[in-house]
């Protein structure tokens, strides 16, 4: 009898156990803050540039549907995002064809500044985003993540 309850006592410890949650702590990335109404900030203050993503829900599609930071070289993210800022200014630049409400400025991008993996890793998933949230094609191939 003391052998099951032993046993019984075990089993019921180690379920209990692995059902625990587990504490993990997340590293900060540095220079990214995010704020209230979803929206992501980047600033360098040595290049003296700087990127603010304000869109619903991107914040939250970063976190949960991106791929993580490291997937990506930046080389990748850089030419990528070349071409997919290239397509968006030609579309803010004929306001007669697309919306104003999806192209509203400018992205003043320059392929010659290394702004740096954050920068590139932000721009490049909001495109992503932008693309999926809002049925939009900036090259002839939308990633869903």
């Amino acid at each position: 009898m003391k052998n099951k309850l032993y046993i019984v006592t075990l089993i019921l410890g180690l379920i209990i156990l692995s059902c625990a949650s587990k504490k993990t702590d997340i590293p900060q990335k540095a220079n990214l803050t995010s704020t209230s109404n979803d929206t992501v900030k980047i600033a360098n203050k040595d290049l003296e540039y700087e990127v603010i993503i304000i869109d619903p829900g991107f914040n939250f599609w970063l976190n949960s549907m991106a791929y993580p930071r490291g997937f990506y070289t930046q080389s990748y993210l850089e030419n990528k995002n070349r071409l997919y800022i290239n397509e968006w200014n030609n579309r803010f630049l004929q306001p007669q064809r697309y919306s104003r409400n999806l192209y509203e400025m400018s992205i003043d991008y320059d392929p010659n500044i290394n702004y740096g993996y954050e920068v590139n890793y932000l721009i490049y998933n909001y495109m992503i985003f932008f693309q999926n949230n809002y049925h939009q094609k900036l090259l002839s191939y939308v990633p869903l993540r």
